[in-house]
């Protein structure tokens, strides 16, 4: 049997293409979700990837989620960070609740998962944990002052978590996605996605699979020396 992985917002868009690349690499996979029951049995169901439904921004259900993940299918040996919400509005706006939403799944969701498992990794002397940050975590972008500064948040988090790892065999790095094509962004007006496109270099929209198997390489035995470091996969569209 394969590593155990859990992919945080794992049924839908780009967690469903990073749950899909780590099956089809051997490993053990469990998905998260946290609303759409309905997509979440159409993904097991073709998938065969069993999903359990919490939110990340309740410590306590992330513990009682990773508990019955390991119990059905052994340690969480590599742990994706992948689920997020957005709440866009000008800052002037912005409302407490709209910050707040999105900093306790964004930001603190990736402690509420990570601190269960992190103990085991360290006894076990293995672990791969992978942070889903953004473009807009590395850039910032006007109306989303909540969400830019919970993934930039998302990257200080991997930097420093990674040099408590290091040491017991642990890695985490994580991705920054650009303008990737999925349901959301695929719902937007044509003349807005064009408008986004024409910001890209490489001339088109990132594919889910393209930021999955940035996720399985990280996730990998042949990452063993890569930590603390951001991949930036956005077509060029900025560079760091």
């Amino acid at each position: 049997m394969g590593r155990t992985a859990l992919v945080t917002g794992g049924t839908r868009g780009i967690g469903r293409a990073i749950s899909i690349a780590l099956k089809d690499d051997g490993f053990v996979v469990a998905a998260n979700y946290a609303g759409n029951r309905e997509a979440a049995e159409a993904f097991t169901a073709e998938t065969g990837i069993p999903a359990y439904r919490w939110s990340v921004a309740d410590f306590d259900a992330c513990a009682d989620g990773i508990a019955q993940v390991e119990a059905e299918h052994g340690p969480v040996e590599v742990l994706v960070n992948n689920a997020g919400i957005t709440r866009d509005g000008m800052f002037h706006r912005m409302t407490p609740d709209a910050w707040s939403a999105v900093i306790d799944t964004n930001l603190t969701g990736l402690f509420n998962m990570t601190r269960p498992v992190w103990p085991g990794m360290r006894e076990r002397g293995f672990g791969r944990v992978v942070n889903i940050s953004s473009i807009n975590g590395q850039k910032g972008q006007m109306g989303q002052t909540n969400y830019s500064a919970a993934k930039a948040g998302d990257i200080g988090f991997t930097k420093a978590l990674a040099q408590e790892g290091a040491a017991k065999g642990i890695t985490v790095n994580a991705v920054c996605p650009g303008y990737i094509a999925t349901e959301m962004v695929m719902a937007v007006p044509e003349k807005i996605r064009d408008s986004i496109i024409a910001q890209i270099p490489v001339g088109r929209l990132g594919e889910p699979d393209e930021i999955a198997r940035c996720v399985a390489f990280l996730a990998s035995d042949s990452a063993g020396f890569i930590t603390g470091a951001t991949l930036s996969a956005n077509g060029g569209q900025y560079m760091s």
